[in-house]
């Protein structure tokens, strides 16, 4: 990689050299901007207390000035020096809205969960996604929300409570064990991982990579795949299953994807995810001396842009029945 700008002087030089070989030709340097500038607050006004309109004016009564999303009909953002005000806003402290990166507004709309129909949402807090789901919902049919951190978890029940979630069942519990304890239950399941949130580095913000360190990566990875692996499991025949990072490195995402495959055989497929953002690149067929497959193309990954952190998607659909271990 080139002498570093001071931009991106103080990150770690194995993330840059890995990041450069990541985002595709021509969009690093925009990739690089926009990790360094200034992100405006985005949110997403909740359906379960009511529609967009009367927030919009209530913040606007209060000196708030909104900037609807192009792509979505219900998600605003606001100036970055705007973000304390809606916090306080009524609006915020009661649940009509949830503040929400756009990036993460993504998988639930790809889950497409309908009314009436069983979800497992496999690592739940701190609620934002549930909340999505149980709005798509509108709040017919049953969520399985799963956290197993005590503090994260009560996190998980308030931010639900508050937003006026009834469909939802809260579970403090490994994720890694729900595959086995109900197995081919769910219509689908929603698996937004834990991960090295490289997708949330800001190159001003030292807290942001402090921890960062590719044996971490390692770490990660293998954790994504005992939760895919257990989110399978539990998923119906037939049934849809969207597994998301806010994480750039492969080896959490295609990686995690193509050891599913290779590991479920014909029982899994990847279904094509296709977004309308012009920060949306298909996902890696290959990275390094590994080669995932030219399924793993028809994943995608969200670069950041200026708003949206760097994001990866991908959905399966259970074809046929696991075989057992």
């Amino acid at each position: 990689m080139d002498a570093p700008s001071a931009d991106t002087a103080q990150l770690p030089p194995a993330f840059c050299d890995r990041l450069e070989r990541l985002v595709p030709a021509g969009r690093l340097e925009a990739c690089l901007r926009a990790m360094a500038g200034p992100v405006p607050t985005a949110f997403r006004v909740n359906a379960l207390k009511g529609p967009p309109a009367p927030v919009v004016a209530e913040l606007a009564d209060a000196g708030i000035r909104v900037t609807p999303l192009a792509w979505r009909g219900d998600a605003y953002t606001v100036a970055p020096a705007d973000r304390r005000a809606l916090t306080e806003t009524a609006a915020c402290r009661d649940g009509r809205l949830y503040i929400q990166n756009p990036s993460s507004m993504v998988p639930p709309e790809v889950l497409a969960p309908q009314p009436g129909e069983w979800v497992l949402d496999l690592a739940a807090a701190p609620g934002g996604k549930t909340l999505h789901l149980a709005a798509l919902m509108e709040n017919r049919g049953t969520i399985s929300a799963v956290e197993p951190v005590r503090a994260r978890f009560f996190r998980l029940q308030r931010n639900l409570a508050t937003g006026g979630v009834t469909c939802a069942q809260l579970y403090r519990r490994d994720g890694a064990g729900v595959g086995r304890s109900c197995p081919e239950r769910f219509d689908r399941v929603l698996l937004d991982a834990p991960c090295t949130a490289e997708g949330r580095i800001r190159t001003g913000d030292p807290e942001s990579y402090r921890h960062w360190h590719r044996r971490r990566i390692k770490q990660m990875s293998r954790l994504q795949q005992r939760l895919l692996l257990s989110g399978l499991r539990s998923l119906k025949v037939g049934g849809v299953l969207v597994y998301a990072t806010c994480t750039f490195a492969p080896e959490e995402n295609e990686q995690v994807i193509a050891w599913a495959l290779a590991r479920c055989g014909a029982a899994v497929a990847v279904e094509p995810v296709r977004l309308p953002l012009a920060n949306a690149v298909a996902g890696l067929a290959s990275w390094g001396k590994r080669l995932y497959g030219a399924a793993l193309e028809d994943t995608t990954r969200i670069l950041p842009d200026g708003l949206m952190e760097g994001f990866y998607v991908a959905r399966l659909r259970k074809t046929g029945p696991l075989e057992a271990d």
